[in-house]
């Protein structure tokens, strides 16, 4: 833990927020500014502070993440679509710097390009 990052006191329970989701890898809240009607945070426990951290050993953890965000947009009825983002950096638009994924949707979220 890092105990300047916002992130992790949440994912230890020193910061209270609603919580979707919590096991033993992750815990899932809302943003606090929402991008979308439905905008859940999915964050690893474990400290990291973005993707540029990530090995061929993270990706026990990676894909855990990616599975609770699925499980958490079926519990939500994301049936026609959600966006799952990881921000790398400032330039990518990560404004926390611990490995962070974003779930999106609720509406249609249309082409980023």
């Amino acid at each position: 833990m890092e105990p300047d990052c916002v992130f992790c006191k949440i994912a230890s329970g020193a910061l209270s927020a609603p919580k979707f989701h919590e096991d033993e890898w992750c815990v899932a809240f809302p943003d606090i500014e929402p991008k979308a009607p439905t905008h859940v945070l999915i964050v690893p426990k474990e400290h990291r502070a973005s993707t540029a951290e990530i090995d061929a050993a993270s990706e026990p953890l990676v894909g855990h993440l990616v599975a609770v965000a699925a499980a958490l947009a079926r519990e939500r009825g994301l049936n026609h679509g959600y966006r799952l983002v990881l921000n790398t950096g400032a330039d990518a638009g990560q404004t926390v710097p611990h490995l962070h994924l974003h779930l999106l949707g609720g509406r249609p979220l249309g082409d980023m390009g």
